[in-house]
C-alpha cells in the first residue's frame, strides 16, 4: 500500500476482530483504515488542534474520559464513576444519570473473566462485549469464569476476586510482549474455590439465578506485531501534535511504531491527519 492513505477526520476506538491475527481497523472521521495492511509502513499522524466531544460534537480545549467535553462528562451515565468501579452502581437508588442507559447496558448480562495480557488479571464486561474488550486490553488468552445478570452483581464477584487477583494490566509489560504461560482453566478453578464463600453469599441476597459459574473454553488471541519495543516510548498528542514512524505493531488500543506507541482510545476526539508516506 502506498501514500494513497491520506484520510483526515476525528479519531474513534479502534474496531477489532478476533482472528490470527486480531484485524484492526483505524477511524479517522468517515474512513476506515485497515491497518493490518500496513504493518512495516511509514505512517504519519498530525494532530489539527480541535477536539470534538464524541457524544455531542461541542468542541473542547480538553477530552474528559476518552472522548467527552465537561458538560457530557459531567451529566452522562457512561461517564459516572459507577462504570470504572461497577460495585458503586446505584440505579439501585433511584439515582442513575440516565436510567435508560442504565437499562440498556448496566441491567443486562455480564461476564466476570480472567485473563492473561501482561500476568493474570480478572475483569466484568457486558456478554455482547466478548472478546472485544479482551482485545481491547492486549490479552494473549481469557476464560469466562461466571455470568452474571447485571453489571453491579458483576462488580461485586470482581470485588471478592481482587482479594486474590489483580485487575489491573501493566500495559508497558503487556506492549513489550512480555506475557508469561498461564493455564487459565486451573487459574480460574483455584480463584473459584477462594471465593466460594462470597457466590454463596451474593447468591443468598441476590437470587440463586443471579450468579452461574460457567466452565467456557478459554480464547487464544495474537496480534499483528512483527517488533516488540525493548523499550517503551509514549507519544503524546496534546505534547506533541505530529506523530511519525513506521509501523511495526497494533495491541489493545495502541499503535506500536518504531519512534514509539500511541494509545488512540486516549486521543478520541481529536481531530487528525492520518498518512501513509513513502
Amino acid at each position: 500500500m502506498s501514500d494513497s492513505v491520506d484520510v483526515t477526520g476525528r479519531l474513534r476506538k479502534m474496531p477489532a476482530e478476533a482472528g490470527t491475527p486480531v484485524t484492526y481497523t483505524l477511524k479517522v472521521g468517515d474512513a476506515d483504515v485497515a491497518l493490518n495492511d500496513l504493518i512495516g509502513q511509514h505512517i504519519r499522524l498530525d494532530y489539527e488542534g480541535v477536539i470534538r466531544c464524541i457524544h455531542c460534537n461541542r468542541a473542547t480545549k480538553k477530552s474528559f474520559n476518552q472522548g467527552y467535553c465537561y458538560p457530557c462528562f459531567r451529566k452522562l451515565a457512561a461517564c459516572d464513576s459507577c462504570i470504572m468501579s461497577p460495585e458503586k452502581c446505584h440505579y439501585h437508588l433511584g439515582t442513575c444519570r440516565e436510567p435508560e442507559w442504565g437499562e440498556r447496558n448496566c441491567m443486562v448480562g455480564h461476564v466476570v473473566y480472567l485473563a492473561n495480557s501482561s500476568g493474570l488479571k480478572v475483569g466484568i464486561t457486558r456478554a455482547t462485549q466478548v472478546p472485544t474488550r479482551w482485545i481491547d486490553q492486549g490479552a494473549v488468552a481469557a476464560i469466562p469464569m461466571a455470568r452474571v445478570t447485571t453489571r453491579y452483581l458483576a462488580g461485586l464477584v470482581e470485588v471478592a476476586c481482587k482479594g486474590h487477583v489483580a485487575d489491573r494490566t501493566n500495559w508497558r509489560a503487556m506492549l513489550k510482549g512480555d506475557v508469561p504461560e498461564l493455564n487459565l482453566a486451573e487459574e480460574r478453578a483455584r480463584v473459584l474455590s477462594l471465593i466460594a464463600g462470597d457466590l454463596e453469599q451474593l447468591r443468598s441476597e441476590h437470587g440463586a439465578d443471579s450468579i452461574t459459574v460457567v466452565d467456557e473454553h478459554s480464547l487464544e488471541l495474537g496480534y499483528p506485531v512483527d517488533v516488540w519495543p525493548a523499550k517503551v516510548k509514549t507519544h503524546n498528542l496534546d505534547k506533541s501534535p505530529q506523530v511519525e514512524g513506521t509501523l511495526e505493531g497494533v495491541k489493545g488500543q495502541y499503535l506500536m511504531l518504531d519512534t514509539g506507541v500511541i494509545n488512540i482510545r486516549k486521543f478520541t476526539g481529536y481531530e487528525v491527519r492520518f498518512r501513509v508516506l513513502d
